[in-house]
């Protein structure tokens, strides 16, 4: 795209999206937005975006096209749609925590369009997404990723290449878990710590302060109580589900799932349907 300004879509508005969305807007990216609901669209027409008619008009408008729905389910009903009306020498970059064997499909699937393709999850939140410090986790080709840095370089505070396609989300599945073990620990041990006749809140704050701290015991230590972290716990166990999946009931990750097992299920209340 060197000569010209590179044409930039995405999908998937929502906390974490919006503000990267954003972003771009403020780099001076031309941006062009769809969502399912019109209303969502309307502070990024304000800032300048364009709103497509069908995810089909916004690939066929953009060199560059960053998707961050929520599951495989989402991206995959997305890229059925993108993906024919994207032009060869455009770019495809997933920011959605999905199976990394969903993202070599995608791969393939752009190698032979004569797209490029790259698995860019994210950490940081949309706090992190609005400074533009967000670590992006990317997967992809040599190539693909020096295509994507110009864009990516406008909500990240730093880019790591992981490897091939896939290695992204990979790396996202297990930092996620480590986080849901951290919190799942914290759990366990601010209840230990009131089982010993320790006030929970001194607790936490000498925690916070010495050996045993993390960044997952610091959120934990901020909530209320477990079912304030419901949107994000759920979306944690999501992640160790990936992990799971990808590496089977006994693999390595079953630690982290187990650690982190204790505060999801106090977070996350719903009945499992059969």
């Amino acid at each position: 795209m060197a000569g010209r300004t590179i044409q930039t879509a995405f999908v998937g508005l929502g906390s974490q999206g919006a503000p990267m969305a954003e972003r771009l807007l403020a780099a001076g990216f031309p941006l062009t937005v769809w969502a399912r609901r019109p209303e969502v669209l309307g502070p990024f027409i304000a800032q300048g975006a364009f709103a497509a008619a069908s995810l089909a008009d916004l690939a066929s408008r953009a060199d560059h096209v960053g998707i961050c729905v929520v599951d495989d389910a989402g991206v995959s009903a997305v890229c059925e749609q993108l993906l024919p009306a994207m032009q060869p020498g455009s770019l495809l970059a997933i920011h959605s925590t999905i199976l990394p064997e969903s993202c070599e499909r995608l791969a393939h699937r752009c190698e032979a369009a004569g797209i490029s393709f790259v698995d860019a999850p994210v950490s940081g939140g949309g706090g992190a997404a609005a400074a533009g410090t967000l670590t992006v986790m990317c997967g992809g080709t040599n190539d693909a990723i020096a295509q994507a840095r110009p864009v990516f370089d406008a909500f990240a505070g730093l880019l790591v290449h992981l490897g091939a396609a896939g290695t992204g989300q990979r790396a996202k599945i297990v930092n996620n878990s480590l986080m849901a073990a951290n919190m799942g620990l914290a759990h366990a041990a601010l209840a230990a710590a009131e089982a010993l006749g320790i006030d929970r809140k001194a607790a936490a704050e000498l925690i916070k302060e010495s050996s045993g701290r993390s960044f997952g015991f610091e959120v934990y230590a901020r909530l209320p109580y477990p079912e304030a972290f419901e949107h994000g716990a759920a979306l944690l166990r999501k992640d160790i589900a990936l992990l799971r999946t990808s590496l089977g009931v006994n693999g390595p990750g079953h630690v982290l799932n187990e650690a982190a097992a204790g505060f999801l299920d106090a977070a996350v209340h719903h009945e499992e349907k059969d």
